[in-house]
């Protein structure tokens, strides 16, 4: 027996999902069994005072499930066996960080997006890549390459960047080179090795959400270290490593992502002599080192280290092409080796024809050639980026002025809050990160973060003239709404 049908044409679900769900359901239960025929759909049209096109559509879509079977002449049956899909929402382990970043925004051509802190397309040197990838096609080595590698990386990378640590005074004898699906990679495994549920990390706040989320995903306890201008204060990273006693300190002490800021020489010693008191293992993420666009250099943490408890994470990212995605750690021999052990069952290894191309890119001298165009770009972009800063945005916002990288940190005045102005930026077509994504144990509301690599000057100056705009009208009329008078009470 066919069973009762109730559609509501007053529901926002069309009629004919749901006759589609109301049928789908009585399959599912049993009241339509396997092989019953269902009423032909004028048959059906008629009884339920519908247009046949609306049957004939939710027929469509049963027959689509799986759930019935149509013959020409003889009319709709129920499936022998009906196709009964899992509850892959149940079935999924659940994992909740309390700020997820939006998916990337795929923008239009006239859009600006300030939201991705990535290389700029256009300064990709196309022709020397093209050149480069010949090359290793083309030598003896290349049909190895398409074999599977070494969890630890290629052995002439490896050799290579292992060789250049050691002329820079940032390997020690006992260190090693694992290389690694990108700095992401880097953290994942890290935490995989050295991170049990419940211990507690040190990270700067704000942070780079990549960091946070690997550090989350593994179980860590995240203790926020806040960062000023010139990076980590010094006492308060002191205080929280002899207080809280975390397993793991992470920093990025050249263009911190997402402020931008450097840390001095004199933090950078005094973070270590902390760490070595709290004998706390030093994580460096020197990803934007080679992105100076003036001042001179200074020494990273681990070649400032006495003791060996740091590892460096670097990459070829930011400074080559991020699509390539190849980076390396550089540790102690007993870490890189257990790193490479879990390497290997998740992804056996890294790429090893993007190694082997980065290798000849970086041996040839191209990608020298190719990061003092980098910097020259960088620099000019970092300067448009902060004069429009200047000019545009309303009176009492702070933003940082970074030395190099990729990113600078605005903090707009009160009441702002920079992710609701984000609706009405995308409106105009520009795109940034609010601080809030970057949040650790500060909310940052105010906050955002303005990545200009990846953007050309006029793009840079004109985004951010109508980001000053959109911020300015909406102090103005907050401020105007908190000065009027409440209404009298009668």
């Amino acid at each position: 027996m066919f069973p009762r049908l109730e559609l509501d044409p007053a529901r926002e679900v069309p009629l004919y999902r749901q006759l589609f769900e109301q049928i789908r359901v009585a399959i599912e239960d049993g009241r339509l069994a396997p092989g019953g025929r269902l009423p032909a759909t004028r048959q059906l049209a008629e009884e339920l005072g519908l247009n046949r096109a609306t049957v004939i559509a939710a027929y469509d879509l049963l027959e689509a499930a799986g759930l019935i079977s149509r013959h020409v002449g003889r009319g709709s049956y129920v499936a022998a066996a009906p196709v009964r899909s899992l509850d892959w929402s149940a079935l999924l382990r659940r994992f909740e960080t309390h700020s997820t970043p939006p998916a990337p925004w795929s923008p239009a051509e006239d859009a600006i997006s300030f939201a991705t802190s990535r290389p700029s397309r256009e300064l990709f040197p196309m022709e020397d890549f093209r050149r480069t990838v010949e090359e290793v096609i083309d030598s003896a080595e290349a049909a190895d390459l398409l074999q599977l590698g070494s969890p630890s990386g290629l052995g002439a990378l490896r050799r290579y960047l292992l060789e250049r640590a050691q002329r820079e005074g940032l390997a020690r004898p006992g260190d090693d080179v694992i290389i690694t699906s990108g700095c992401q990679q880097a953290l994942d495994l890290l935490g995989r090795v050295l991170i049990s549920p419940g211990d507690a990390v040190a990270v700067e706040d704000p942070v780079y959400p990549g960091i946070r989320f690997s550090l989350e995903r593994a179980g860590a306890r995240l203790l926020g270290v806040p960062v000023e201008t010139e990076g980590v204060d010094p006492e308060h990273l002191e205080r929280l490593l002899r207080e809280e006693h975390p397993k793991a300190l992470i920093l990025t002490p050249n263009f911190q992502n997402p402020t931008g800021a450097t840390m001095p020489l004199a933090s950078r010693m005094a973070a270590l002599q902390a760490a070595r008191a709290a004998r706390v293992v030093v994580i460096e993420n020197d990803i934007y080192r080679e992105l100076r666009y003036q001042g001179s250099p200074l020494p990273t943490l681990k070649q400032l280290d006495e003791t060996g408890n740091v590892v460096e994470l670097r990459s070829f990212s930011k400074v080559a092409f991020p699509g390539l995605r190849v980076g390396w750690v550089i540790g102690p021999k007993a870490l890189v080796a257990r790193m490479a052990e879990v390497k290997q069952w998740t992804d056996l290894h890294t790429d090893q024809l993007s190694q082997a191309v980065l290798l000849r890119f970086a041996e040839s001298g191209r990608l020298e050639r190719h990061l003092r165009r980098v910097r020259r770009a960088g620099a000019e972009r970092l300067a448009a980026a902060l004069e429009a800063c200047s000019e545009s945005l309303p009176s009492g916002t702070r933003f940082t002025r970074p030395h190099g990288g990729m990113s600078l940190w605005v903090e707009l005045p009160a009441p702002l809050d920079a992710a609701e102005l984000l609706a009405k930026s995308l409106r105009e077509k520009i795109s940034y990160l609010p601080g809030r994504y970057f949040a650790v144990s500060r909310s940052h509301t105010r906050s955002l973060r303005l990545s200009f690599a990846g953007v050309e000057t006029e793009k840079i100056r004109r985004g951010i003239s109508t980001l000053g705009r959109l911020f300015t009208e909406e102090l103005e009329r907050l401020r105007e709404a908190a000065e009027e008078p409440a209404p009298a009470l009668v």
